[in-house]
């Protein structure tokens, strides 16, 4: 195949904001095949949708497969808006969905068929802001409406708008504190420039409530992209040098505070390959909710398998069969998903209604003898007469 490398003008990684907005402006103009990898969405939320937001589709995945009715939604780089819509059908007239992109083109096209959307399924719940994913709180529209009135022409005049850009962001936040239940992304955080990307990861776990979680598709390599394919500004563009690899995107949510990291799909097939370095398509699920404090309330849980021990983001071993002793905290969080399937929770036969510090000295996992799970039960004997037979 042709060298991508050889095909794009160069520019610097973090210089790269311009020629993301201007590709795909011309993207919501006129269909880009090579923006997209092929994905199969469920046909049955795509017959309202109009065909020119499905012609402009630009993504590697479905995350709308992963949203609930009465979520609410955030999709992060919504360009045309065919995310949303399908969302708007799952989450029902009780959820919400908010798009977050950059591009004026992209905007235009997604609100301009809102009200088509809404009138086949009988409820308007989409609305697209005007921001930079890796800014979640700047609202670019309220920003430009301020500009409008006050433009810079000096230093001073710069000031002011570093002050206002404060003020909004303080009191006109795009998207709040913990005000989402799902954030959804298509292909599109590879667009933001690495210098970003740590606060990209942290601006979304500063707007997903306690126990929200991540479900975004994106375009990860095998190796790192060297310096000249991360300068490539077509290659980044396209989606392909600005990626980062397989383990990389996991690490990154782990350190933004998620847990519960799942690599849930990867494609084997290569989208793209350029100078030896494979580019596919990914889908990643992470969680937020495991910070807090830890309370001893004599509960336990038993690892099921078929793993000899496994190991949580907290460090604390769980070995198979063994009755494992765990703060109230870890012992909510492993009875829902992504880990409910894999542990079977013991609740004390006499609940601790005080409040007991889990000890500093023991902060991991221990073996929990039945015995304190028992705590002040009467020690009787069953009578089997008295029981149905289990034989």
């Amino acid at each position: 195949m042709e060298s991508l490398s050889e095909t794009g003008a160069h520019e610097t990684n973090a210089d790269v904001r311009d020629e993301v907005q201007s590709r795909y402006a011309a993207g919501a103009q006129a269909v880009e095949a090579a923006l997209c990898c092929p994905v199969d969405y469920n046909p049955q939320y795509l017959t309202i949708i109009p065909q020119e937001v499905l012609d402009k589709d630009y993504g590697c995945g479905d995350p709308s497969r992963y949203v609930r009715e009465g979520d609410v939604v955030l999709d992060l780089g919504s360009g045309g808006g065919k995310i949303c819509f399908i969302a708007s059908q799952i989450v029902g007239p009780e959820g919400r969905v908010i798009g977050v992109d950059m591009t004026d083109d992209m905007l235009e096209l997604a609100r301009r068929n809102a009200p088509i959307v809404a009138d086949e399924i009988g409820y308007s719940n989409v609305e697209f802001r005007r921001g930079h994913i890796e800014d979640l709180k700047l609202d670019l529209d309220v920003l430009d409406q301020w500009l409008s009135k006050n433009p810079v022409t000096s230093s001073s005049d710069m000031e002011a708008m570093e002050t206002e850009i404060l003020r909004i962001k303080s009191e006109m936040t795009l998207i709040p504190d913990n005000s989402v239940d799902v954030i959804v992304s298509n292909c599109v955080l590879n667009l933001v420039s690495d210098s970003k990307k740590k606060q990209l990861f942290s601006e979304m776990f500063r707007v997903l409530k306690i126990g929200g979680r991540v479900a975004v598709s994106d375009i990860v390599s095998d190796e790192d992209s060297p310096e000249a394919l991360k300068n490539d500004a077509r290659l980044w563009s396209g989606c392909i040098s600005g990626a980062l690899t397989e383990e990389d995107f996991g690490l990154a949510l782990e350190e933004a505070g998620f847990h519960g990291i799942t690599l849930d799909k990867l494609e084997l097939e290569p989208w793209q390959i350029v100078d030896g370095i494979e580019y596919r398509s990914a889908t990643y699920l992470a969680y937020k909710g495991k910070q807090g404090e830890c309370l001893e309330k004599n509960q336990a849980v038993i690892y099921k398998g078929p793993w000899r021990n496994v190991q949580d983001d907290d460090g604390h071993v769980f070995r198979r069969g063994e009755r494992s002793a765990v703060c109230e905290k870890t012992f909510k969080l492993l009875k829902k998903e992504p880990y409910a399937d894999q542990f079977i929770p013991i609740e004390p036969a006499i609940e601790v209604t005080e409040r007991i510090d889990w000890p500093a000295s023991d902060c991991g996992v221990r073996r929990r003898d039945p015995s304190e799970t028992k705590l002040g039960k009467p020690k009787v004997t069953t009578d089997p007469s008295q029981r149905d037979s289990c034989c």
